[in-house]
């Protein structure tokens, strides 16, 4: 019997600087095979950054590395026995977005050869920076600012600092460090949280909120804009449709109602 290699091989992906594995099997009749790899980058091979490409065996044990001259490595099978290995694909720091590269691993005893191939590409990190409270939006636009000035390849590609989240910004960028990086002298910025998250976390942050959600009729809240600017009043009624609220003036000596958006006033006091 010729041999065997299986495994998943799922195209993975993964950040400038992260690492990704694929644990797979290799068998065959003989005692010992010799695996050899096949290494192509993409899409400009030629001035793309070299991934680090890496075979340990199920110990942890490395095997094989493509800093090494040899671009074969020699293993025993006890026993004829499947036996398992990692293949390790570290993304380089200085790889662009779509950047990829595709491992083949050929499994050869000398009476017949097989192979799998394992393919990742390089994507954008979202990672989620701590900032003062209150000072979101002014560690935004200081990262904002870092971010439009300079030449060359761009680290930032996005910042999200959401209404109502407090002491939180989002970044998105390719190079972990060198977002770290961009943030150490921005003075409102505390830290980046440990990991990363994905665009389904944030999802909710990018729906645009109704400016009436958490008003409720009763509610006492100030006129914050507007010729009753600074002015209390109390909730009659809340339209949906059109982000409204009607509201009475507390203060004012012939109670009448006033329509306006619900983005123009604050809640001072919930309806009890």
């Amino acid at each position: 019997m010729s041999p065997s290699v299986s495994g998943e091989n799922g195209l993975k992906k993964v950040h400038a600087g992260g690492k990704v594995e694929w644990p797979f099997n290799v068998s065959a009749d003989a005692s010992e095979v010799k695996i050899s790899f096949s290494i192509t980058t993409g899409p400009d091979a030629e001035n793309a950054p070299e991934w680090n490409v890496t075979l340990y065996d199920s110990t942890g044990g490395e095997l094989w590395s493509n800093y090494r001259s040899k671009s074969e490595v020699e293993v025993d099978l006890p026993g004829k026995s499947p036996k398992e290995f990692v293949l390790e694909v570290i993304c380089p720091k200085g790889a662009r977005y779509g950047d990829t590269v595709e491992t083949e691993v050929i499994a050869d005893d000398g009476t017949g050869a097989d192979s799998l191939s394992f393919k990742a590409i390089a994507t954008q990190s979202i990672m989620v920076l701590k900032t003062q409270i209150d000072q979101e939006k002014s560690v935004a636009d200081a990262l904002f600012s870092k971010a439009q000035s300079g030449s060359g390849e761009k680290d930032i590609y996005a910042i999200l600092s959401p209404a109502g989240l407090r002491g939180y910004v989002f970044v998105e960028g390719m190079n972990t460090d060198r977002l770290r990086e961009k943030t150490r002298d921005i003075k409102k910025a505390r830290s980046f949280i440990d990991g990363e998250t994905d665009i389904e976390e944030i999802g909710p942050y990018l729906i645009p909120m109704s400016a009436v959600v958490g008003i409720v009729e009763g509610d006492i809240v100030e006129l914050v804009n507007g010729p009753f600017k600074g002015e209390k009043a109390r909730v009659q009624q809340i339209d949906q449709a059109k982000e409204e609220i009607t509201v009475e003036l507390i203060e004012a000596m012939v109670p009448i109602p006033v329509t306006v958006k619900g983005d123009s006033v604050r809640v001072i006091e919930k309806e009890r």
